[in-house]
């Protein structure tokens, strides 16, 4: 599998850190207060299947955080963004 960074171009996966869904996003109050909110956080995730947008990391080249969008069923690599433009 090839990621194609948008800084230094195609490149093979051993260069990247896989992180985790992109699409999960931390409960609002810091943790202050346990509540389901934290508790589906850390503790539920879906099971996709198809087009799934992902954390990775280009620790062997430019240093940047990507979000990679790639399909579980085939793995073919959808698209390719760099995290801060996804903030």
């Amino acid at each position: 599998m090839r990621i194609a960074c948008p800084y230094c171009g195609p490149r093979g996966l051993e260069e990247f850190l896989y992180h985790g869904d992109a699409s999960v996003r931390r409960p609002e109050d810091g943790g202050a207060v346990p509540d389901q909110a934290w508790t589906d956080y850390v503790y539920l995730r879906e099971n996709a299947n198809g087009p799934h947008r992902e954390l990775w990391y280009h620790h062997a080249g430019c240093h940047a955080w990507l979000v990679v969008t790639r399909d579980l069923r085939s793995h073919d690599i959808l698209g390719v963004t760099a995290a801060r433009d996804e903030a």
